[in-house]
């Protein structure tokens, strides 16, 4: 039976999110009716892919705003908007679903975000382009897989906290994320955060966080 945590928004200044990977549809069914027949605010679900989605009851399905990329959903809405401007700066195309979640994340905060994608260090010319633009973001999060080398280019760059995805993106001795994980790990730049592989909803919450410190959201 799934105990709902209704008091986390007030506690940690972040609402309740129900990891759907691991779950049935017959226990996502569940969860979702007992949030559908209390008074819970917004919840967001993770890792929802919309082959699991199929498989729920449509009454389910209903309370759901799903989207497929980030593989999420809202039930009863998002937060408030808060200040803040986040950029999330994703190495390559294929990192597009992690980048994803980690907008998709940031709006359900209620914080304005926009995703730079295809600036991996192959062609710098291309994160040049853009680095006005980044450089203006409060909070930037940085998606990147293979030798996640963006991380430590970005952390030399960007006076903003920077906050690292280490994705699972990649071949060979790169398979998986280790690689990448073990090298935003070891960057040489200075105070770079990292999270879990794949992790886009933990980075965007880290910054969420830190833009509460910052003071675009309340600390409660």
């Amino acid at each position: 039976m799934h105990v709902h945590d209704h008091d986390r928004l007030d506690r940690i200044g972040l609402p309740e999110a129900v990891l759907c990977s691991s779950k049935t549809a017959t226990q996502i069914d569940d969860i979702v009716a007992g949030l559908a027949s209390g008074s819970a605010g917004p919840v967001m679900f993770t890792r929802l892919s919309e082959e699991q989605l199929d498989t729920l009851a449509p009454a389910t399905r209903r309370h759901l705003q799903h989207d497929r990329v980030s593989r999420t959903a809202y039930m009863n809405g998002v937060l408030p908007d808060r200040q803040g401007r986040v950029a999330v700066v994703a190495a390559g195309t294929s990192d597009q679903s992690v980048a994803c979640e980690a907008q998709r994340t940031l709006g359900f905060c209620g914080i304005t975000s926009e995703t730079i994608v295809d600036v991996g260090v192959a062609g710098l010319w291309r994160l040049e382009r853009r680095l006005p633009e980044i450089r203006d973001a409060d909070v930037v999060i940085a998606v990147a897989g293979m030798d996640a080398a963006l991380v430590s280019v970005l952390g030399g760059l960007v006076r903003a906290p920077l906050v690292a995805v280490p994705t699972s993106v990649g071949y060979g001795v790169s398979e998986g994320g280790t690689t990448a994980l073990h090298s935003a790990l070891a960057s040489c730049a200075q105070g770079v955060t990292v999270v879990n592989i794949d992790n886009g909803f933990g980075a965007a919450c880290a910054t969420a966080r830190i833009l509460g410190l910052l003071g675009g959201g309340s600390n409660r």
